[in-house]
């Protein structure tokens, strides 16, 4: 596939924050994301390693627009939040954003948008609609949908096995996931991967879900986003 370098967004520490979108024209997009939470390296790992075959397999024909990393700053001190300590999926301008948090981890920001990284995706999102997003976070392995995309959970589910959720089990007042699907009309699928330990590998994390996701990436489920 060939992809072009769309203008970059800025950190609060002025860091770069590349995204890159497929050489073809669509009314609809389907957006591959990771490093939202800067803590989460297995979802990064792994949307590196997607990107890298996307570059350079023929065998795929999607309008995809991909962030890599997301919060750059964290990413770079192994931080949940940015440099403000804003969790930046409790920070978007969903109906339900509150300014209170029962943990600080979760810490939503002064506003909604307050954060260069969310105001960078959401223009993003205004220039090429998404048809579905599909978010890669780390935790517990699981495949959190938001909006119509059950299909794709359970198309993963397949291979990988992970529980097929509607809910993570608690609020997220803010998130991708309570944000996209009412104002863009566009599902989330918050695709959980397991975190490294001694028994885990970030190569074997990425081994367990290769064949999914490049099973997905050419097969038909994704183009009735499109």
């Amino acid at each position: 596939m060939n992809f072009i370098e769309l203008k970059s967004g800025q950190s609060l520490e002025n860091v770069k924050i590349e995204v890159f979108k497929q050489d073809k024209k669509s009314l609809k997009h389907i957006y591959l994301i990771a490093g939202v939470h800067g803590d989460e390296v297995e979802g990064v790992f792994v949307l590196k390693n997607i990107f890298h075959w996307l570059k350079e397999t023929n065998e795929v024909d999607l309008p995809l627009v991909v962030i890599p990393v997301l919060n750059v700053d964290g990413f770079r001190v192994s931080s949940r939040g940015n440099s403000h300590g804003v969790d930046l999926n409790r920070n978007l301008p969903a109906d339900n954003w509150i300014n209170q948090c029962e943990k600080a981890k979760y810490n939503p920001g002064q506003s909604p948008l307050s954060e260069p990284e969310n105001i960078f995706l959401v223009r993003l999102m205004e220039k090429y609609a998404p048809g579905i997003i599909i978010s890669i976070h780390s935790w517990k392995p699981m495949l959190n949908y938001n909006g119509d995309c059950l299909d794709v959970a359970e198309y993963l589910h397949q291979f990988n096995h992970y529980e097929v959720v509607d809910s993570v089990g608690y609020e997220t007042p803010g998130s991708l996931g309570e944000y996209a699907p009412k104002h863009y009309n566009a599902p989330v699928l918050t695709f959980e991967m397991p975190r490294i330990s001694d028994q885990l590998s970030l190569k074997e994390i990425w081994a367990e879900n290769e064949e999914g996701m490049k099973s997905l990436l050419k097969s038909n489920v994704l183009k009735r986003f499109i």
